[in-house]
């Protein structure tokens, strides 16, 4: 009886072995659109701007989840922990305080967009230059 079940046991431990990669893999997540990055900047100048509870809480609702993707960069998300920490209501709304909160908010359109594949040209002896 002993020597029956280790063959089945042996053949379960396989079958799951192999559907771990399967189990494992995370569902794709799509890169933040243009309009996503963009809403997240307009709420960081109206932080900037009006140094009010409401528009920097929503400054860092709209920012906070890019830090958990899964696709983005190291440099993105520094640039957005960067302006979670500077969408704070401040007690002096002076140029500094905005400059720290505008720089970041300017350079998540560049650094968080996603990245442009560049065409290969087909050059002289190519398939495509041949025909």
């Amino acid at each position: 009886m002993a020597l029956m079940t280790r063959p089945l046991l042996t053949s379960t431990l396989l079958l799951c072995a192999l559907a771990l990669p399967a189990i494992a893999a995370e569902r794709y997540v799509a890169w933040p659109g243009k309009d996503q990055l963009r809403a997240i900047q307009r709420a960081a100048y109206n932080c900037s701007l009006e140094n009010s509870a409401q528009s920097c809480d929503q400054t860092r609702a709209l920012a906070d989840p890019l830090m958990d993707h899964p696709r983005l960069p190291g440099l993105c998300k520094d640039v957005v922990w960067n302006l979670i920490e500077q969408a704070k209501v401040a007690s002096n709304n002076d140029f500094r305080r905005r400059d720290a909160i505008d720089k970041p908010a300017r350079r998540l359109s560049t650094v968080c967009a996603e990245p442009v594949k560049k065409k290969l040209k087909p050059g002289p002896g190519s398939p495509a230059q041949q025909s």
